[in-house]
C-alpha cells in the first residue's frame, strides 16, 4: 500500500473507533448539536490533514481527544462564553434497546438527564474530566496528558465530582 493509501484506512480506522466518544464528549461540553457536529468535523479534518505528522500512531487518540478539547475551548474563546456558567441545553441523544422494558428505558433516560443537569453545575474542570472518563473512555493517565495536569489531581476531581452527583441524586430519588 502506498503512504496516502495507509493514511486513508488509519484515518477511517480513527473515526470508526473514536467518532462516538468524541461526539458525546463535546456535545456534553457544548451542549449544542449543531455546534457539536461542526466541532466534531473539525477535529476529524485535523486528523486527516495531519496524519502524517503524528510519529506515534498508538497516539493518535490522544491527539485526538486533546484536539477536540481544543475546538471546545476555541469555541468557547470565538463566541465568549463563560465557560464556567454554560449550560448544556440538548441532553436527548440517550440511545436505548429496543428488546428492554419501556419503564427500565424511561428511568435510565431519566437518570442520565439528571445527571446531566447536575454537570451543569460544577466547575468546567471537573465536568470536562468526568465527560472525558465516563463518555471518552479514557484512562486516568490519557486524562492527565490531555489536561495537562497530574494523574492525582485527576484521580481526585473526578472522585469528588462523583461524590457530588451521587449526594444530589439521593437527594432527588
Amino acid at each position: 500500500m502506498t503512504k496516502s493509501a495507509n493514511n486513508i484506512v488509519q484515518f477511517t480506522i480513527s473515526y470508526n473507533h473514536y467518532k462516538d466518544g468524541v461526539y458525546n464528549y463535546i456535545l456534553k461540553m457544548v451542549g449544542n448539536r449543531m455546534v457539536c457536529d461542526d466541532l466534531v468535523q473539525n477535529v476529524f479534518l485535523k486528523l486527516f490533514e495531519n496524519l502524517d505528522s503524528i510519529k506515534n500512531k498508538e497516539s493518535i487518540k490522544f491527539w485526538i481527544y486533546t484536539t477536540a478539547r481544543n475546538e471546545v475551548y476555541g469555541y468557547f474563546r470565538k463566541k465568549k462564553i463563560d465557560i464556567s456558567k454554560f449550560v448544556s441545553e440538548d441532553s436527548s441523544d440517550v440511545k436505548v434497546n429496543s428488546k428492554e422494558n419501556l419503564e427500565y428505558q424511561f428511568e435510565l433516560k431519566e437518570m442520565k438527564k439528571l445527571i446531566l443537569n447536575e454537570l451543569d453545575h460544577i466547575s468546567i474542570e471537573q465536568k470536562e474530566i468526568f465527560l472525558l472518563k465516563e463518555y471518552g473512555g479514557l484512562s486516568y493517565k490519557e486524562i492527565s496528558v490531555i489536561s495537562n495536569i497530574d494523574e492525582n489531581l485527576v484521580k481526585s476531581r473526578l472522585y469528588k465530582t462523583r461524590q457530588k452527583l451521587i449526594s444530589k441524586l439521593a437527594k432527588i430519588i
